[in-house]
């Protein structure tokens, strides 16, 4: 599926192609609440980071996020990075070099009409505001941490690959 995506105010447009267009992931970290995710969460899919074109690239900053893992005193950068329109602060894609065939857009930042999940996965609820309530289907799945399944395996075992 060819999604087209922007910024609030224009100065960054994007297009990629997705495989894993459903955006059912609602990450509670407090990276993604803090950058994206006004309602306590943030939702980002997957797509094919070879096919992603970008106007207004001179209008894209780059965040790297602290990390203190538990039970150390030192905080790490993270590889990650959350790409944001600098005129505005729209968070448009996250990109990290582990995974350099994927690219996540924030389906916050997606223009293109996407299919509605059957189910949501609630993740990272160990890092949940506690503010936030979080809001769970019967069918939803619900994580402290990351779950096992990958966006593309809970794609293919709903059927629902592109």
């Amino acid at each position: 599926m060819k999604l087209k995506g922007s910024c609030h105010c224009g100065a960054v447009r994007f297009s990629l192609e997705s495989d894993t267009p459903y955006p059912y992931q609602r990450c509670y970290c407090s990276i993604c609440r803090k950058t994206q995710g006004g309602g306590g969460y943030a939702v980002n899919i997957g797509g094919d980071a070879s096919t992603l074109k970008v106007q207004g690239r001179d209008d894209v900053n780059v965040y790297h996020a602290k990390l203190k893992r538990h039970g150390e005193s030192r905080v790490h950068t993270s590889t990650a990075q959350r790409h944001f329109c600098r005129r505005c602060g729209s968070a448009l894609w996250l990109y990290s070099p582990e995974w350099p065939e994927l690219v996540h857009p924030f389906a916050s930042a997606i223009d293109t009409p996407l299919p509605t999940p059957p189910e949501y996965t609630h993740l990272l609820l160990a890092y949940k505001a506690p503010w936030v309530e979080v809001k769970a289907g019967r069918k939803d799945k619900q994580f402290k941490q990351f779950p096992r399944e990958s966006l593309f395996e809970w794609h293919q075992r709903l059927e629902l690959l592109k």
